[in-house]
């Protein structure tokens, strides 16, 4: 038995992960365009033809971009939670989809496909009923959770105890505050449903680190108030300090999800 994550790309150009069990293979969020995903797609030498779902997490264009698209395409069912698919549906979001692949999610209601078990979970963001993710299978687990406000006690406790997290690290405090982002977008995002910085990320990780924890992603890096070099510093430094043993060599792996450019697949087995 194996449990497959690799990211597709991830970012405000658009964000999709790729996860898969020996039986079902699905994308968390279809944020980019259905050619680029297709794309992203073959480079891991994955056929978007053999996709079993699309779960999204909200409906900012960020995340749903391609999901109509690879739907109508593939045939291919889209979960999303009521809130987000009344968003969907009254802004013609993503165009017409098939009744039978309009599938509702309730959050901290698992679903069950095959050999692998989705579990949405309430994160805290601007949108309708945004959610993260946990995908298990066997005793494997991925918790994926962007485009968080704060660290909820809910995010933190279905997080705690994945072998990969996949977790934002949207921005600098410094960089952001200094930036060119008007007063109303640097609120919004400092907001506690705007999106996560680079230190509350890395406190948050050491808070719920647990030995369990095999490799860590950072992903939804502002491509204006931040860098990727200071993602990494802010969140290794923090780590380290608490003795946990990340890096080249270490016990857990820590990488960024790169904009624009899938990630390497790695397996749980």
């Amino acid at each position: 038995m194996s449990l497959n994550f690799c990211t597709i790309a991830s970012g405000s150009s658009g964000n999709s992960v790729f996860a898969s069990t020996d039986k079902v293979k699905i994308l968390i969020d279809a944020g980019l365009s259905g050619v680029a995903t297709e794309r992203g797609l073959r480079t891991q030498d994955l056929d978007c033809a053999e996709v079993d779902a699309i779960f999204i997490t909200h409906e900012h264009t960020d995340h749903i971009r391609g999901a109509g698209v690879l739907s109508r395409r593939y045939d291919l069912p889209i979960y999303a939670t009521a809130g987000t698919w009344r968003y969907l549906d009254h802004y013609n979001a993503i165009g017409k989809i098939a009744p039978n692949n309009r599938l509702i999610i309730t959050p901290s209601v698992p679903l069950l496909l095959e050999d692998m078990e989705i579990m949405p979970f309430d994160i805290p963001h601007d949108a309708s009923q945004p959610v993260g993710y946990t995908i298990k299978s066997g005793s494997f687990k991925i918790a994926i959770a962007t485009d968080l406000g704060h660290i909820s006690d809910n995010v933190a406790r279905n997080i705690h105890g994945a072998d990969i997290i996949f977790i934002e690290s949207n921005h600098d405090l410094h960089m952001l505050e200094n930036g060119p982002y008007p007063v109303h977008l640097k609120r919004r995002i400092l907001s506690n449903v705007g999106h996560l910085s680079n230190a509350s990320c890395g406190r948050f990780l050491a808070d719920i680190f647990c030995h369990k924890t095999k490799h860590i992603f950072l992903g939804h890096l502002s491509e204006e108030n931040n860098r990727p070099i200071l993602a990494y510093e802010t969140v290794s430094k923090i780590l380290l300090a608490d003795k946990i043993d990340i890096g080249i060599g270490g016990t857990v792996g820590l990488s960024l999800a790169d904009r624009y450019r899938p990630s390497r697949l790695l397996s749980l087995t």
